[in-house]
């Protein structure tokens, strides 16, 4: 098992800047992909980005590029979600999770283990 830890949420102001990071341990993999689910209010759960074992390769839905930075930092476990540029748009539950497979996956179903999440709120 893995578990997952978020922290990093909360409130902040419209155009300003938040980082998200996750946590890892348990039984982690070195080849794994990292990746950032949010679901808004009254909104389905979408794909934020996605980030592999190396680092190297990277996905990031369209609504954040150029906005977000997904890292992560292997000895630590630890993956980091950079957040520009906020808007009220961005107001949602922000979940990390960890698929085991070879490539960078955008589909939540790919994903075996989920954190708990943390809210983040934008004001405008």
């Amino acid at each position: 098992q893995v578990q997952l830890v978020e922290s990093g949420g909360g409130l902040v102001q419209a155009g300003r800047s938040l980082r998200l990071s996750c946590a890892a341990s348990g039984r982690t993999f070195n080849r794994n992909v990292m990746g950032w689910f949010r679901q808004a209010p009254g909104k389905e759960r979408e794909f934020v980005a996605a980030i592999n074992w190396s680092g190297l390769s990277t996905r990031y839905a369209d609504f954040v590029k150029g906005r977000f930075t997904i890292s992560r930092d292997s000895a630590k476990s630890t993956m980091y979600l950079q957040m520009n540029s906020l808007t009220s748009e961005d107001t949602a539950v922000y979940w990390c999770a960890v698929a085991r497979r070879i490539g960078v996956p955008t589909s939540a179903a790919d994903f075996d283990f989920w954190g708990q999440g943390t809210q983040v709120t934008v004001s405008s």
